[in-house]
């Protein structure tokens, strides 16, 4: 038992109740009598008695600490015990999440038992205090996480430690010689913690696997993979089963499905694009009777690869895609849900190729109203394979694309490879292509803006911000930048997938009254918290803009959509929109529908992307089940998927900005000392995040090296504002740059003001 020092002169009455609470909390199970706990804080006055008595008290009355037997005092223990997830922070703030919900509870380091990010353990509560955050102590880890850590190895003679800046850990993981997998100062590393000793500044580590060379693209994109938790290879029992696998389109399976080859069918995707996972169909219906009519007909087939006739639930191929759960998306390579051999040839909708797909066939008139509709298993044939680009410019050069894509023309996607393929990819074919193809694309693109104006109309939020991207050379290096930005081309096969999305989830659930539904992962979004919605009403007028939070949901969503409308092209455009993104719920998967609120649908889901989406892959087994008149599914098993897919796309997502962010910093570093017109994009009590306008890369400016005043941080009002001068920063301020570090192993990039002459 350690004593504490704290002496008697100038004792302050808050000073000592820190000092006593530790005291107790460092002590949990002992009592103490007056006399001893005077005796261990060394107060030997009797002012500092005094004072004591006067601190116990009011820990006796917050029901901190407890009086038994009489003038002895120890610890209120509660006797509810918890058990959850504990969460490491880097500043000693560890939490504790309830399994069973409810608000993270404070651990502090002390009271950690060294438990590491995710594990699993059991914590007994303190009394609270009032005004206090309520705290715990770890007493149990029952299971531990399966987190490994990623970083820059640094050997000694016979030990080494891994350097990491893994935002849970504040130590370095010290490795010994033994565990250490032939590894080398500088090589890029993955590490489990296998120990960490009661006494032991350091965790002991094992290395797992050696990722190359610092610096290297390969081993910075694998280590990005590996500090999310997300798989860099492809386990080779589950290659080896894909490889077993053959397309199985037999005389026996057509005639189990409807025959759509001969219907004309295309794809539209990005140029670079290996797995076609959705492809359009489209024919002209001619009246029964033979008569003509004013109002066309037209029968579009939305198909998709119907991956669930080779992915059998349950199958290994089918464990390892549901625990991965999507295709992450990095910038130089995608990391697929399925094998090469299923993603990219088999299911995937090649051209000139048969296919099996899952198909939701519209008959629709020429104001893009659906007629009828009917879900059906077919085999299909891609007659041509498009890229967006393709498609836009017949869109242009026929006078059909919309007034913004006119704008863009010439500027968009500047820089971009357009004909650089993939090896095992087919090539768009070149211009020029058959009338009837091209008239199609046509009216499939007035349709389009058709079912996009009704949705708009019907409260959907219009969020297109455009997309940063690389060009890349042969090491992985970025040469160049440019955006990717939502075109007529793009636009069309959203709405289609849209449509067919939403079709499918009013199908399941939409069901007369007193009736329940069966069990369907929706993709949902709910309604904007209402107080963030208030304080970006709050921030607009700062740039002279109005934002109504009151009315309808879709009155609401209209004055968004106003409000996007109004800010494109000023310069305070991507900072309205960021906090506007930030006033929205993330949309996500669950069984218990509530709508989605961006799109303005009352049910949706996601069938369309089942090659690198695992929901869309249990959407498409779900209707085959229901068609085939099978019994409903067990809710709570299916809520624990929906979990789970959300969960990992949201990790995904995480690991997809870390690696823009990475390729950022490295482009960046070919151009130190240069300077650049940017936007003030964040403001902060450490100093201000800077966007450069012409590449959308993202820097700071540390708040030491604003020279010629004092700034204090006004969080209300998002800007640093001069004590002396009243100089102020704003969210949405232009200002120049220059670069003058570029941080790779941080992710950071530093910039320095330059002031006007």
């Amino acid at each position: 038992m350690g004593k504490k020092k704290t002496g008697s002169i100038g004792l302050r009455k808050v000073d000592l109740e820190r000092v006593v609470i530790d005291f107790f909390q460092e002590n949990p199970s002992v009592t103490f009598p007056l006399k001893s706990i005077c005796k261990q804080l060394h107060l030997r006055t009797s002012g500092a008695k005094m004072l004591l008595v006067d601190v116990l008290d009011g820990l006796l009355m917050d029901d901190f600490i407890k009086e038994q037997p009489r003038g002895h005092y120890t610890l209120n223990m509660p006797s509810q015990v918890m058990t959850g997830t504990f969460h490491r922070k880097a500043n000693g703030k560890n939490t504790f999440e309830p399994e069973d919900g409810g608000e993270p509870i404070l651990v502090a380091e002390r009271n950690s038992q060294h438990a590491m990010d995710g594990d699993t353990v059991r914590v007994t509560l303190f009394a609270r205090r009032r005004h206090h955050v309520r705290e715990a102590s770890v007493t149990e880890i029952i299971k531990r996480s399966d987190k490994t850590f990623v970083g820059t190895l640094q050997v000694q003679k016979g030990y080494a430690y891994l350097l990491t800046e893994d935002r849970t850990l504040a130590n370095d993981i010290f490795i010994p010689k033994e565990n250490l997998k032939k590894g080398k100062t500088g090589d890029k590393a993955v590490v489990r913690i296998v120990e960490w000793p009661e006494r032991a500044k350091n965790p002991i580590g094992k290395v797992v696997d050696i990722l190359g060379k610092t610096g290297e693209n390969n081993a910075e994109m694998h280590a990005i993979l590996a500090e999310y938790g997300l798989p860099y290879v492809y386990p080779a029992a589950v290659e080896k089963a894909a490889e077993k696998l053959t397309p199985g389109i037999t005389e026996e399976e057509v005639a189990r499905r409807l025959d759509m080859r001969d219907v004309l069918t295309f794809t539209i995707d990005p140029a670079d694009a290996k797995d076609f996972d959705d492809a359009l169909s489209f024919r002209e219906i001619k009246p029964s009777n033979g008569k003509s009519s004013n109002s066309k007909l037209y029968e579009v087939g939305v198909h998709i690869a119907d991956v669930s006739h080779y992915v059998k639930e349950g199958s290994i191929i089918d464990k390892e895609a549901y625990k991965r759960a999507t295709s992450v998306y990095l910038v130089d390579r995608t990391v697929p849900m399925l094998p090469e051999r299923l993603c990219n040839y088999i299911c995937s909708l090649r051209p000139d190729e048969d296919k099996l797909t899952f198909s939701v066939i519209f008959l629709m008139n020429e104001k893009a109203e659906v007629k009828n509709w009917k879900l059906v298993h077919t085999v299909t044939r891609s007659d041509r394979r498009f890229s967006y680009e393709e498609v836009q410019e017949i869109f242009e050069e026929r006078g059909e694309a919309s007034p913004e894509d006119y704008k863009e023309q010439g500027a968009r996607g500047k820089g971009q490879e357009s004909t650089s393929y993939p090896n095992n990819s087919p090539a768009p074919c070149p211009l020029p292509l058959a009338p009837e193809m091209e008239n199609s694309l046509i009216i499939l693109n007035r349709m389009a803006k058709q079912l996009r104006q009704r949705r708009f109309a019907a409260g959907a939020v219009d969020f297109d911000r455009c997309e940063v991207r690389f060009n890349i050379d042969d090491d992985g290096h970025p040469t160049s930048v440019y955006f990717k930005v939502a075109t007529d081309a793009t636009k069309l096969i959203e709405e289609f997938m849209l449509l067919a999305n939403r079709t499918v989830a009013e199908s399941v659930g939409k069901v007369p009254k007193n009736q329940k539904p069966k069990v369907l992962p929706y993709r949902i979004h709910e309604n904007p918290d209402p107080e963030k919605l208030l304080n970006l009403a709050n921030f607009v007028t700062k740039f002279g803009h109005k934002l109504k939070t009151t009315g309808s949901r879709t009155d609401i969503s209209r004055n968004l959509n106003r409000l996007l409308s109004d800010v494109k092209g000023k310069r305070e455009q991507n900072v309205i929109e960021m906090i506007t993104l930030r006033a929205m719920m993330k949309a996500k998967y669950s069984t218990f529908n509530v709508g989605h609120y961006g799109l303005a649908f009352d049910y949706y889901t996601h069938f369309t992307s089942p090659i690198r989406r695992y929901p869309d892959l249990m959407v498409h087994r779900l209707l085959t089940r229901y068609a085939e008149g099978g019994r409903n599914v067990n809710q709570t098993k299916y809520e624990e998927y929906c979990d789970h897919c959300s969960d990992m796309e949201q990790t995904a997502a995480q690991a997809e900005r870390s690696s823009i962010k990475y390729k950022q910093v490295e482009y960046m570093s070919d151009h130190l000392g240069e300077t650049f017109q940017g936007t003030i994009s964040g403001v902060t009590e450490f100093g201000l995040y800077v966007e450069i306008d012409e590449n959308k890369c993202e820097g700071m400016i540390p708040l030491r090296d604003l020279e010629g005043d004092y700034y204090d941080f006004d969080e209300k009002n998002y800007c640093l504002k001069g004590r002396r001068y009243h100089h102020c920063y704003n969210l949405g301020d232009s200002v120049k740059v220059q670069v003058s570090r570029a941080d790779l192993y941080r992710k950071q990039l530093d910039f320095k003001l330059i002031r006007p002459d």
